[in-house]
């Protein structure tokens, strides 16, 4: 069987992995500068969102109505909003809350699509293609629609739109994993395995999840960016966190559209943001593809 598995060639295992992270790293900043500059860019983002309350100078809703509206300065760097709250202090805040949101329901998402995907790829028959009607109906809903009706019914609230987001990515995401699932589940080290009477949660967790694991982590990685736009969307529709905890979706629908030709910076500061960390998250995820998907030029 070890003769099979060889000649087949399957992805790293587990104890592999840590031997050829730092090869992974020097690939990635060498093959894919622009990728690599996304991740660290996101690895800052979730610094500045994990650290916030330690890293903000002021609090998020500290007011001050004699400092209202000041342009960007030495003192209040992104200005201040028509509260005389310091704009910069509530991008900080702003960037923990779509740090929670995003990596939260972009797991929940992924785990969803590789559970679905791997159990009705590799089963297949009618539990494939049951599942697969599902899948399409599911996807026929406008993704938009889906949430603003649930939202509107249970409530605005972080745990409601994490579970909301992720149900509606990870359903549809399952086609991708599935995919690869099918085309890993013909090849000849598993056979070898079923032909020796390994069970199927075995081949399950040994054989076919590590040979699926790049598409998931790319999956992960595109999902984030979703997530945060899909956010930050329902806050500016009001549908989202409920204030005054501040998000960047909020922050623009609020003052940043209300006082915009007063204070441009209002809409600029969280605009920047939300556009900096959704492009970063893309090209990190298109480097990972690259990188790990064996059929892309990039991954040899």
């Amino acid at each position: 069987m070890a003769a099979v598995v060889s000649e087949a060639g399957p992805v790293a295992s587990a104890p592999d992995l840590p031997r050829r992270a730092p090869g992974f790293l020097r690939r990635l900043f060498r093959d894919k500068p622009l990728g690599a500059a996304g991740g660290v860019l996101m690895l800052v983002f979730l610094f500045v969102g994990i650290f916030a309350p330690w890293i903000s100078p002021y609090g998020f809703n500290d007011i001050a109505p004699a400092e209202r509206l000041l342009a960007p300065s030495w003192e209040h760097w992104f200005g201040t909003d028509n509260l005389g709250r310091d704009v910069l202090s509530r991008c900080i805040h702003g960037a923990q809350l779509s740090v929670i949101i995003g990596c939260s329901a972009a797991a929940l998402a992924t785990l969803i699509s590789a559970v679905v995907g791997i159990v009705s790829g590799y089963f297949g028959g009618k539990l494939d293609m049951l599942t697969q009607r599902f899948v399409d109906a599911w996807m026929s809903f406008p993704d938009l629609i889906i949430l603003i009706v649930v939202v509107s019914v249970i409530g605005p609230g972080m745990p409601q739109i994490i579970g909301t987001l992720a149900l509606l990515l990870g359903i549809g995401g399952s086609r991708i994993v599935r995919s690869s699932v099918i085309g890993a589940r013909e090849q000849m080290y598993v056979h070898a395995a079923q032909s020796t009477g390994a069970s199927s949660l075995r081949i399950l967790l040994r054989h076919i999840l590590p040979n699926v694991l790049p598409p998931i982590i790319v999956l992960f990685t595109t999902r984030v960016g979703t997530v945060i736009l899909a956010e930050s969307g329902l806050s500016f529709l009001g549908l989202g966190v409920p204030p005054p905890a501040p998000t960047w979706g909020s922050m623009l629908s609020g003052g940043g559209r209300t006082y915009m030709f007063q204070g441009p910076w209002l809409a600029l500061a969280p605009g920047l943001c939300l556009t900096a960390v959704v492009y970063a998250t893309n090209v990190f995820g298109d480097a990972l593809r690259d990188l790990l998907d064996p059929r892309m030029r990039g991954s040899r």
